[in-house]
C-alpha cells in the first residue's frame, strides 16, 4: 500500500491533483481543503495517502495530516459510505469540526454535507461516536498521556475532551498540571 507520496505537482483539478515522483504521475483525490492549501503546479508536495482498492478499481485518496485521513478511512467503515460521501465530509468540515459534529451527534451540521442525508448522518454518529480524535488543535504528549488517565479513570470522552479545551484555552501545559486542573473540572461538571 502507499502510505505518502512526495514529489512535484505536474497538475491540479476541481477533485485531483497529479504528482509526479521519479517520473511516474499519480492521480490523487483530494478533499477540497487540501487542493486549496496545496502549491501551485510546479511545486514541491507532500500528501499523507489512502490506498482505496476494490476488485475493479485502485484509487488513491491525499490529506495533509495523518489525522484527516484516519478520519477519512473511519467515516468509509460506515456500513454505505463510500470515497464519495467520505472525501465530501472533509471537502466541507475541518477535521476537527467533523470530529466534533460526530461526537457531539450534530446531524445538522453532518446533513449539511453534500451528499450526507439524515439516514447517512445518524449512522456515521452510530457508528463512530467517541472512535474519532476530537480535537487535534490542543494535541501534544502531555494532552494526550492527560485524556488516556482520565478515560481510564472512567470519565466520559466528550467531559474530558471538554475539560483538556478549556485548560488548553488557558494555557494549561505540564502533565500534572493538566490532570490536576481537569479532575476539577470533571468533579465540578459531576455534580
Amino acid at each position: 500500500m502507499i502510505g505518502s507520496l512526495r514529489g512535484k505537482i505536474l497538475r491540479k483539478k476541481s477533485d485531483m491533483v497529479l504528482i509526479e515522483v521519479n517520473g511516474v504521475g499519480y492521480e490523487v483525490y483530494c478533499p477540497i481543503s487540501v487542493l486549496t492549501s496545496i502549491p501551485a503546479e510546479g511545486q514541491s508536495v507532500f500528501l499523507f495517502i489512502y490506498t482505496h482498492v476494490r476488485e475493479d478499481i485502485l484509487q488513491l485518496y491525499g490529506f495533509l495530516t495523518e489525522d484527516e485521513r484516519f478520519i477519512f478511512t473511519k467515516v468509509l467503515s460506515v456500513s454505505g459510505v463510500g470515497p464519495k460521501i467520505a472525501l465530501a465530509a472533509l471537502s466541507g468540515l475541518s477535521a476537527d469540526k467533523f470530529a466534533a459534529a460526530v461526537n457531539s451527534n450534530d446531524l445538522d451540521t453532518l446533513t449539511a454535507i453534500p451528499g450526507i442525508g439524515k439516514k447517512t448522518a445518524s449512522r456515521i454518529v452510530l457508528e463512530l461516536k467517541e472512535k474519532l480524535p476530537v480535537s487535534t488543535s490542543y494535541v501534544n504528549r502531555d494532552y494526550e498521556d492527560a485524556m488516556s488517565a482520565l478515560l481510564n479513570l472512567g470519565y466520559k470522552r466528550t467531559d474530558v475532551v471538554h475539560a483538556l479545551e478549556d485548560l488548553n484555552k488557558k494555557g494549561v501545559r505540564d502533565l500534572e498540571s493538566i490532570l490536576k486542573e481537569s479532575l476539577k473540572l470533571l468533579s465540578k461538571a459531576e455534580k
